[in-house]
């Protein structure tokens, strides 16, 4: 064979092999969902209008739960934010990316910690796969707005386009309003960030209504500090609350939250892309129990009771999966491969939630152990008020498992076991180890054995600084604190 018959054959392989992967990016193009996933941050599984709230008003997610899946036991990853997020985003368990808190692991006074925490990361490992990288991979423009917290620069793991994106876990002192403390410039004074970043979302959402996109929208609402805009900040003021919900600022940032997720759905539905827009919202864990109550799941924020990780999940996809309610213990480790199927994506991908798709067409769902592991110490944030296990920490270190409506703690320090039963005590206020030994065994060799499958680090380090005659002068001096006022 001549060589410029070779190049001729090699040439035409080439054409042809080009308008197939062409021919194939069209299809996947055109037959592709888009996907929007909206996660507040610490937001209350009960702070919302269709999840129970009488007090803060949120007409537009109410209006979304009505056409969705409303999931009323679905959990965050994590009880705070940087490693429920980081879970949330690869589909997999801290032991592989590293991040069991928001630094630093070792949190509260030194006395009263026996142990010392498991080392922690503060960012994702630049070659772990996260959602940004899978759409990308698949043909998607990839695009965050607002809060990253895993990283310095989202664009190092997928996304196209960063609004607002890197370290910082909050919007900084008096940094809801313009000129703003998180990379955004503005030259409107006065500019509220929430509405901003929908407003960026927006633009985005526009320019890429003709190609699959995945629009990843993380508000740093409704976390501290808590600015709400005046107006409405003087509404609520007006509203008489309730012992559960009561905060006019809250209440506020809540509504400012609910308008923009509401002008967001309006865009989608003005470009008619209702039936081709996957649209989930959720919050990266639960809310502070000093700001909101989430009565009758006991604590909140920090806690892995389940007021901290128990969180509002909702999703649509108009003409795909009809509306209802689900019972359904999931967690956001599921969504990465639940959005794999959904997306009908041939890559094989180890991940470690599970595909909850079924549950979304009506079919058969079998369902799964949830575990969480938290090798890390978060120290009280109102000691009267948290609900923890003791006054000192929301939690020390542990691992959890639910198994069924069975859900077991077990704590580093002392080899405590917590064993509650959910759907006769959601408050978690009988502990039934001693009463059902048996179920509490066989719980505990399950999440032991989990351990060891994911290498989870147990501390076994002694701190050389606990004092525990501090711990139960300061534990009793912490029961008889007198709180501040809301």
């Amino acid at each position: 064979m001549t060589r410029s018959n070779f190049l001729f054959k090699i040439s035409i392989f080439l054409s042809f092999w080009f308008c197939a992967v062409n021919s194939f990016a069209q299809q996947n193009q055109s037959t592709a969902p888009n996907v929007i996933l909206i996660n507040v941050d610490d937001l209350g599984w009960a702070d919302l209008g269709f999840m129970g709230s009488s007090y803060y008003q949120t007409p537009n997610l109410d209006k979304l739960s009505q056409q969705s899946v409303i999931f009323m036991q679905a959990y965050a990853a994590a009880s705070n934010c940087a490693p429920s997020r980081a879970s949330l985003l690869t589909g997999k368990y801290p032991m592989t990316h590293g991040i069991y808190t928001v630094d630093p692991a070792n949190r509260g006074d030194k006395r009263s910690r026996r142990l010392n925490a498991a080392p922690n990361a503060k960012s994702l490992p630049e070659e772990i796969y996260t959602l940004g990288e899978f759409f990308k991979d698949h043909g998607y423009r990839t695009g965050i707005f607002g809060k990253w917290h895993v990283s310095e620069d989202p664009k190092e793991y997928g996304f196209d386009v960063n609004v607002g994106g890197n370290h910082r876990g909050n919007p900084g002192k008096d940094g809801y309003f313009s000129p703003y403390v998180v990379p955004i410039e503005s030259d409107q004074k006065g500019e509220y960030l929430t509405d901003r970043l929908t407003d960026e979302a927006i633009s985005f959402l526009k320019q890429n209504s003709q190609s699959p996109f995945f629009l990843y929208l993380p508000f740093y609402t409704v976390h501290s500090p808590l600015i709400g805009k005046p107006e409405l900040v003087a509404k609520y003021e007006r509203i008489a609350g309730n012992p559960r919900h009561h905060h006019p600022v809250y209440a506020a940032m809540i509504e400012s939250m609910d308008e923009n997720v509401g002008r967001l759905l309006h865009e989608v539905s003005a470009l008619n892309l209702d039936e081709e827009t996957i649209v989930i919202f959720t919050s990266d864990n639960g809310g502070v129990r000093a700001t909101s109550r989430q009565d009758p799941l006991r604590a909140g924020k920090g806690s892995y009771y389940e007021g901290g990780i128990r969180v509002p999940l909702l999703i649509r996809w108009t003409g795909s999966i009809e509306s209802k309610t689900s019972e359904a213990p999931v967690s956001q480790l599921d969504l990465f491969p639940t959005l794999h199927t959904l997306i009908r994506s041939e890559r094989k991908l180890d991940l470690d939630g599970n595909d909850f798709s079924p549950l979304l067409s009506g079919e058969n769902w079998q369902q799964k152990d949830l575990f969480w592991h938290f090798p890390i110490y978060l120290e009280a944030y109102q000691p009267l008020e948290d609900q923890a296990r003791d006054l000192l920490f929301r939690t020390r270190p542990g691992s959890v498992i639910r198994s069924g409506d069975w859900k077991l703690h077990e704590y580093f320090e002392d080899g405590g076991i917590e064993l509650y039963h959910l759907n006769d005590d959601p408050s978690e206020s009988q502990n039934l180890a001693a009463k059902y030994p048996e179920k509490a065994q066989e719980l505990l060799q399950k999440l032991n054995a989990w351990q060891k499958a994911t290498s989870a680090p147990i501390p076994a380090e002694i701190n050389p600084d606990f004092d525990p005659d501090f711990e139960r002068e300061a534990i009793k001096k912490a029961g008889y604190k007198k709180q501040e006022p809301l």
